[in-house]
C-alpha cells in the first residue's frame, strides 16, 4: 500500500504542475479577451459619453457655476461670487415658492388621475383577447406619439371660446359653454391636457408588466374561485407593483418640471396664466426677458433640490413595493 500510495504521488506531482500551467494560461487567456472587450465596449459607448459630457455634465456644471455669482449693472457688469446668497434668496422669494406650491397641487390632484386611468386601461386590455385589444391599446397610446406643442395647440383651439367647437356643443342644449381658458378653470384644463397625453405612456409600461406574469397564476387563482376583480385586486396590482413605482416616480417628476402646456396656453389664456406660473417658466422669464441669468440658474437648481428630494422620499416610502429593500 506505501509503495502504490508513492507511485500515486510520485505520478500526480507532474501532472498537478501541468495542470497549475495550464490554468495559468487559461487565466492569462480569458485576461486577455476581458480586455479586449472592455475596450470594444469603452469604444461603443465613448460617443454617448461625449455627448452626455458635452451637452449635460458641463452644461449643468456651468449653470451651478452662475448660480454662485451675480453680474449685472451693481457689479460694473463682472462676475462676483457670492457664494449660497442667491439660494437664501431663492428659498424665499415668494413668486419661487407660489410656483412651487401650485406645481405641488398639480402633483397631488394630476399623478393619482393618471396612474389611476393607466392602471385601469392596461387591466382592461389584458383581460381582453381581441383585436379590439390591439387598436385600443394603439389609440390610448397615439396621445403620446403627438408632440407636446402640437398637443397643446390643438387644446387650446378646442377650449377657445371664440372659435373652439365648445360653444357650438353646448348650445346645442341650450347651455352656456364655460370659458375653459380663464384663470378659475385653467388649473383643470391643464391637468386635462397632461392626462391625456400621458396616461397612454404609463399605460403601456404596466400593462407590459402584466404580460410577464405567468398564466399559471391565474388558472391557479380561477381553480380557488377567485373572480376577475380579485384576481386583478389581489393578484396582477401586487405583481406589477415595481412597475407602478417607477410610472409615479415618471409622473411625479415631469409634474415637476411643469413648463410645456401653461408655456404655449398662456398666448390664448387671456391672462390666467402669468409668466411665472411655474419654477420653470419662472426661470425661463427670468433668463430670457429680464437676462438675470445666474439667479435664472439658481431657481432650476433650487427646483432641482426639490425634485431630488420628492423622489427619494417617494422611493424610499415604497422601497419595499419597488424591491429596493
Amino acid at each position: 500500500m506505501t509503495t502504490s500510495s508513492a507511485a500515486v504521488d510520485r505520478g500526480a506531482g507532474p501532472v498537478t504542475t501541468g495542470e497549475r500551467g495550464t490554468s495559468s494560461r487559461r487565466t492569462a487567456s480569458t485576461s486577455t479577451i476581458d480586455s479586449k472587450r472592455q475596450w470594444w465596449g469603452w469604444l461603443f459607448v465613448a460617443p454617448f459619453t461625449v455627448v452626455f459630457l458635452l451637452f449635460l455634465i458641463i452644461p449643468l456644471g456651468y449653470a451651478f457655476w452662475m448660480s454662485l455669482h451675480n453680474k449685472g449693472l451693481a457689479t460694473g457688469g463682472e462676475s462676483v461670487f457670492v457664494g449660497l446668497d442667491n439660494y437664501v434668496r431663492a428659498f424665499t422669494d415668494p413668486v419661487f415658492l407660489e410656483g412651487l406650491l401650485r406645481v405641488a397641487k398639480f402633483v397631488v390632484v394630476m399623478v393619482p388621475i393618471q396612474i389611476g386611468l393607466a392602471l385601469l386601461c392596461a387591466l382592461v386590455l389584458d383581460t381582453l383577447a381581441t383585436r379590439l385589444s390591439k387598436a385600443s391599446r394603439l389609440l390610448i397610446f397615439v396621445p403620446y406619439a403627438v408632440p407636446a406643442v402640437i398637443g397643446a395647440l390643438m387644446w387650446g383651439f378646442l377650449y377657445s371660446p371664440r372659435f373652439g367647437p365648445a360653444t357650438d356643443v353646448f348650445g346645442l342644449f341650450g347651455m352656456t359653454a364655460p370659458n375653459f381658458l380663464s384663470s378659475s378653470m385653467i388649473f383643470a384644463s391643464l391637468v386635462n391636457i397632461v392626462t391625456w397625453q400621458w396616461v397612454g405612456y404609463y399605460m403601456i409600461i404596466i400593462y407590459a408588466a402584466l404580460r410577464t406574469i405567468d398564466p399559471s397564476i391565474y388558472e391557479a387563482a380561477r381553480i380557488d374561485g377567485a373572480n376577475g376583480l380579485q384576481t386583478a385586486v389581489r393578484i396582477k396590482v401586487p405583481m406589477v407593483s415595481s412597475s407602478m413605482v417607477m410610472v409615479v416616480v415618471f409622473s411625479l417628476i415631469g409634474t415637476l418640471q411643469f413648463f410645456t402646456e401653461p408655456t404655449v396656453l398662456r398666448s390664448v389664456a387671456q391672462g390666467a396664466i402669468p409668466p411665472d406660473y411655474t419654477p420653470n417658466m419662472y426661470a425661463y422669464s427670468l433668463a430670457f426677458s429680464y437676462s438675470q441669468f445666474n439667479y435664472a440658474s439658481t431657481i432650476a437648481f433650487a427646483l432641482g433640490i426639490f425634485v431630488f428630494i420628492g423622489s427619494y422620499i417617494f422611493l424610499y416610502l415604497t422601497r419595499k413595493q419597488s424591491g429596493l429593500k
